[in-house]
């Protein structure tokens, strides 16, 4: 991917969200621009308008934190956008590889079997360790059957996204689609700062912005996400709907991988439609089906 029209376009993005009102400047009539001109964040992170306009040009080699740093308080960036942009800048700068450590083999990344014995000691929920393309790597018996939809089409890849955006069974899995999708983009925009030469990245993202306009409206949008916290809802097809609280944790033996664990309330129906997922898994891994899950 192009660093400079990364740079530049998340810095245009950035700036368009901030109001004046926000950062404490008048409005001032006849503005032309949404958001904040680059006057006004230059003198916000006390640079000179030339050289805030050569950053947002796409030229970020060689800045230090202390000028990204106050371009990123002018910007009011969040946590993930603030490490976005300490991203695109190590990538400009060529440092990303010393920054990050990258898998280079082409051969598809095999989990090791403490992992798996872990992965598989997770009883009561889905737990699954994915990449940053969103692609599923690992997974206990759970998660396999809590993703049924995904495995179930070869089409899908066992990738999230693609799943998110290209199958008619995610709009039923995601009650609430909008935001699975907009998380989705922001986890393969985020992975396109950190790891900006991969190549299977890009052409995922070449795939969902040829065949789908919702990703492409949202890719256009710059929003970037950390993994952290939360709960979801979902619509499974076995046992129907589901408020799962979820952690995604970064794992630190496999830099760039996620570990992420689903658990309902201990006493809520969703507790209890877990009980009875785990219970049809396991009549699906000892029986004949027509859509038998997968082991990996």
């Amino acid at each position: 991917m192009d660093n400079r029209q990364e740079v530049r376009e998340f810095l245009v993005s950035r700036r368009a969200k901030i109001t004046p009102e926000q950062a404490g400047l008048p409005a001032g009539p006849k503005r032309r621009v949404p958001g904040l001109r680059r006057s006004e964040v230059a003198a916000l992170a006390d640079v000179s308008v030339e050289y805030y306009s050569k950053l947002e040009r796409g030229s970020l080699g060689g800045v230090s934190a202390g000028v990204l740093d106050a371009i990123a308080r002018a910007l009011q960036l969040d946590d993930a956008e603030r490490a976005h942009l300490l991203n695109l800048a190590r990538a400009a700068d060529g440092s990303s590889t010393l920054m990050r450590p990258r898998r280079h083999a082409p051969k598809r990344w095999t989990p090791h079997p403490s992992l798996r014995w872990t992965l598989d000691a997770i009883t009561e929920g889905p737990a699954f360790v994915r990449n940053g393309r969103m692609d599923l790597l690992a997974t206990n018996r759970l998660a396999r059957a809590f993703y049924h939809d995904v495995y179930a089409d070869p089409h899908n890849q066992a990738n999230l996204a693609r799943f998110s955006f290209l199958s008619p069974d995610s709009r039923r899995f995601y009650p609430d689609w909008d935001l699975a999708a907009d998380i989705a983009v922001a986890i393969l925009r985020t992975e396109a700062g950190r790891n900006p030469h991969d190549k299977e990245l890009h052409d995922l993202v070449g795939e969902l912005s040829t065949r789908s306009d919702a990703f492409r409206t949202r890719w256009g949008a710059h929003n970037v996400r950390l993994h952290g916290t939360g709960t979801k809802r979902f619509h499974h097809p076995v046992v129907g709907e589901l408020t799962l609280a979820y952690e995604g944790l970064e794992m630190a033996a496999e830099p760039g991988l996620t570990l992420t664990i689903y658990a309902a309330e201990p006493g809520s129906p969703s507790a209890e439609a877990l009980t009875f997922l785990a219970s049809w898994a396991a009549t699906q891994e000892t029986e004949t089906s027509p859509n038998p899950l997968p082991t990996g």
